[in-house]
């Protein structure tokens, strides 16, 4: 049974909404999670979701920041949006899904940036977003013969070596600091999860989904980031077909300054 799901970034759903219907239109996955959607509940553009049809909707939102949302063609059913750091502001969601004769629990997540010094002493935002790290650890990739678990979303950090344009010149970076991406590693890890978008991509090949917008001409420069991400329970990682990156969505009209990612599966 072929199923796909993709996450992504919009950057506010109301004003990008052509932009989501463009995706929906041409890739159709069978499940889409966005993160940064900057809307209230009632404001969520329900009805343009089922008019395209996916009518199964989920979301846990608030005015003018942060937000995630996620919709499907089926059922899905709301488990949990959970408070991180003691903060009320619309971080994450989970719900679960059938899919292939498995339950399957999604967490759809967005991560707070960090601000720009990576210094937690003097940078509150720093400081909340290795504390929001830290209560990660507590979302495990759950599963059995008959359930499975998958996390995505716009994580804010970039990991690997090769998940930014260059190395060296961004390790007192926010978002590829040593003291994220270890923290955040070991958070992967402990949690039982998979990377699915290196599962068959090697360490040493570039992967980014993040341009910035102070990028003149970002296609050429190139200066990119790996911040989305997706991961699985250690079941779906076999059945996954493949991972693709929608870069040319950074160029599309008033884009995001992030593009969809896609994963596909064949589950049994």
């Amino acid at each position: 049974m072929p199923f796909s799901l993709a996450t992504w970034n919009i950057n506010s759903v109301r004003l990008r909404m052509p932009l989501v219907e463009r995706l929906l239109n041409e890739y159709a996955p069978d499940v889409l999670c966005l993160q940064e959607t900057k809307c209230p509940d009632d404001q969520f553009p329900s009805a343009a979701f089922r008019k395209l049809g996916y009518e199964h909707i989920a979301i846990h939102g608030q005015k003018g920041y942060h937000g995630v949302a996620t919709v499907a063609r089926r059922p899905l059913e709301i488990v949990e949006k959970r408070r991180f750091c003691e903060i009320d502001d619309s971080r994450h969601l989970s719900v679960r899904f059938d899919a292939g004769g498995k339950k399957v629990t999604l967490h759809n997540f967005y991560v707070p940036a960090g601000g720009d010094e990576p210094d937690p002493e003097i940078n509150p935002k720093f400081r909340h977003k290795l504390g929001f790290v830290a209560e990660m650890n507590a979302i495990r990739a759950a599963h059995d013969e008959t359930s499975a678990s998958v996390l995505v979303g716009d994580l804010n950090i970039a990991p690997l070596e090769h998940d930014v344009w260059s190395h060296k010149q961004l390790l007192n970076v926010v978002s590829h600091t040593p003291v994220e991406t270890e923290n955040f590693e070991a958070m992967r890890k402990a949690g039982g999860w998979v990377d699915l978008m290196r599962l068959n991509v090697p360490d040493e090949q570039k992967i980014y989904t993040w341009w910035s917008y102070r990028a003149k001409d970002w296609e050429i420069s190139n200066r990119g980031r790996r911040l989305d991400h997706v991961w699985s329970s250690a079941n779906l990682a076999p059945q996954l077909t493949g991972i693709e990156i929608l870069s040319a969505a950074r160029g599309w009209d008033r884009p995001s300054d992030h593009v969809p990612v896609i994963a596909r599966f064949d589950l049994d």
